[in-house]
């Protein structure tokens, strides 16, 4: 099917005017002269039959039809630029991108990828580290690590790790004073929240550790609240309260003794790390290495949590009142993920 498009030099002229706000930058940008750039969205306004710009004495605004036309030109230029780059080539010459949030990134990965760069030295790596929602095309993301139950459509999906919370805090926070004996002592102690919008009504609380301790005399609401666990946990870690922290994202801290367990009862989540990929990617040689070496890695965390003193964890809690809980854990299911795997990764 023919495309019924406008010469493609009035459209990169009009993007770059629309985005500048400026005719003459427009112009430096293109290296072409002021004029050339008001003809070229002339002619295009034309062709569109609707004014594309308000112009004023010595600025220029874009309209409504200018604003939606500025973000489609933009959207389908990234991609026309992706696309040129990998068919020149520089795909298979770019670093293996992989996509974490920013937490997972910092506690659980970083600490381990010297391994995979001594066992693959030839293979470039770039981490992006962020909390927006990565597009695989548009990002050139190899793998991305995400927080979820598991449920993502179009994309190869392999399972990382489980995870389980326990109130976790520092060596010194736990000796006092005043000392942390028992769950009933955090009474006198900071509480540390993680917020997860991730998990909506699942996230796991203060309430519901303190339920399932035994505990009702504490009021679980107080504390400072963090929209990035790294944060919390690094809180906890300065002496400063106590965190529901995760055995994953603690694992090192808690080798280290940076952190301690108090108390031995867990809360085990549904929710859980996975590895996910587009199936064209999957199969490239560098991801199925990245890949093979992460689920090793994983694999080692669980046996070190398995020959670890055996823990109390609690799966079977009632739903807190208010709250609705779909499974034994209180995780719900992911929702309406589309092939990117959009799923919020945790903070």
């Amino acid at each position: 099917m023919s495309r019924q498009l406008p010469p493609l030099n009035a459209l990169r002229a009009f993007e770059a005017a629309a985005r500048l706000l400026s005719i003459s930058q427009a112009a430096a940008e293109l290296n072409v002269t002021p004029a050339a750039i008001s003809h070229q969205v002339k002619a295009l306004e034309e062709w569109l039959g609707v004014p594309l710009f308000r112009r004023l004495n010595r600025q220029v605004l874009l309209t409504d039809a200018g604003q939606t036309c500025l973000k489609g030109l933009r959207d389908g230029f990234d991609r026309l630029a992706a696309t040129v780059e990998k068919v020149r080539g520089r795909a298979g010459e770019a670093p293996l991108t992989v996509s974490a949030a920013p937490s997972f990134a910092g506690k659980w990965l970083l600490p381990r990828l010297e391994r995979f760069r001594r066992a693959h030295p030839d293979i470039e790596m770039r981490i992006d580290a962020n909390s927006r929602l990565s597009d695989f095309d548009r990002d050139n993301v190899d793998i991305g690590i995400r927080y979820g139950l598991g449920r993502y459509p179009g994309l190869r999906v392999d399972r990382l790790l489980a995870e389980n919370v326990y109130p976790l805090c520092s060596p010194q926070l736990m000796r006092g004073p005043p000392r942390l004996r028992h769950p009933r002592d955090l009474a006198r102690h900071t509480l540390l929240h993680i917020d997860m919008p991730v998990m909506d009504e699942a996230e796991p609380t203060w309430e519901m550790w303190l339920r399932a301790a035994g505990v009702s005399d504490v009021d679980w609401t107080r504390g400072p609240h963090f929209s990035v666990s790294s944060m919390a946990i690094e809180t906890a870690i300065a002496g400063q309260g106590v965190v529901l922290g995760s055995d994953v994202l603690c694992a090192a801290d808690l080798a280290a003794g940076r952190l301690v367990k108090p108390f031995d009862v867990g809360l085990a989540l549904d929710f859980g790390y996975w590895i996910v990929s587009p199936e064209s990617a999957a199969e490239r040689p560098k991801a199925v290495a990245f890949r093979n070496w992460l689920l090793a890695e994983a694999r080692a965390h669980e046996a070190s949590e398995d020959a670890a003193p055996p823990s109390q964890k609690i799966t079977n809690l009632p739903a807190p009142k208010g709250r609705r809980f779909r499974n034994s854990t209180g995780a719900l299911p992911d929702r309406g993920r589309n092939s990117r795997g959009r799923r919020s990764p945790r903070p």
